[in-house]
């Protein structure tokens, strides 16, 4: 296995700067991270710094809450593959999943899906699944699973909890071998990562990527 290739090099902090982008970037270089994860702001830098290497770009859409207006989220994903993201993180409007207007909740995700199939590119769903029943959860995958979206994901690391192996093997077991799992939020180790992939994740969301891969324990929370 190439632990390498799972990870999506993360740097989410309302705080980050272009020297912290700078940073991640050739970190994702050194050791052939599959992406790096960088909020929108910064996609057009992290596009520059990563042209010409195998490590992707990704970036955040509705983030952290979910609750923008689904218009927004498309017109922040048209931007975003415009400044050069590879890949899309969207999170779902938790409260239409709460309130059950799975409806709307697809309509928003599959407005997001056309645009990246326009170029190409990866969707991944985040649905925040601390503050949700394995009800919405499974409701949640079988819709993404419809829709072919390229991933679903449990979290953006900003909530009362982050990914855990129940979890992310109840995602898989719902969505199948056709829709990919990344697993964000908490992973802090190879031995987290390593559980998260038994579990069934093709993709591992964390701001500690250089800690996994030396071996050591990260203190980040994302």
């Amino acid at each position: 296995m190439q632990l390498n290739t799972y990870i999506d090099h993360t740097l989410l902090k309302p705080e980050a700067t272009e020297s912290d982008i700078e940073r991640i970037c050739a970190e994702a270089k050194q050791f052939n991270f599959k992406a790096v994860c960088i909020n929108p702001c910064f996609v057009k830098l992290a596009s520059k710094l990563l042209f010409g290497t195998e490590v992707g770009v990704c970036t955040v859409i509705g983030f952290p809450l979910g609750a923008n207006h689904g218009q927004t989220k498309v017109f922040e994903t048209t931007h975003a593959i415009a400044d050069g993201a590879d890949e899309i993180d969207m999170v779902v409007n938790i409260g239409d999943v709460k309130n059950g207007n799975f409806s709307k909740v697809e309509r928003e995700i599959e407005d997001i899906l056309v645009e990246c199939k326009k170029s190409s590119k990866v969707l991944k769903v985040i649905f925040e699944t601390c503050l949700l029943t394995n009800e919405e959860i499974i409701k949640l995958c079988e819709i993404c699973k419809d829709l072919q979206v390229d991933f679903v994901k449990t979290s953006t690391g900003f909530s009362t909890g982050g990914a855990t192996a129940e979890v992310v093997k109840l995602m898989k077991d719902t969505v199948g071998s056709d829709v990919g799992v990344k697993a964000s939020g908490g992973v802090r180790s190879k031995e987290d990562a390593l559980k998260m992939i038994e579990a069934g994740a093709t993709r591992i969301g964390a701001s500690s990527g250089v800690k996994i891969m030396q071996g050591e324990v990260s203190k980040e929370q994302y």
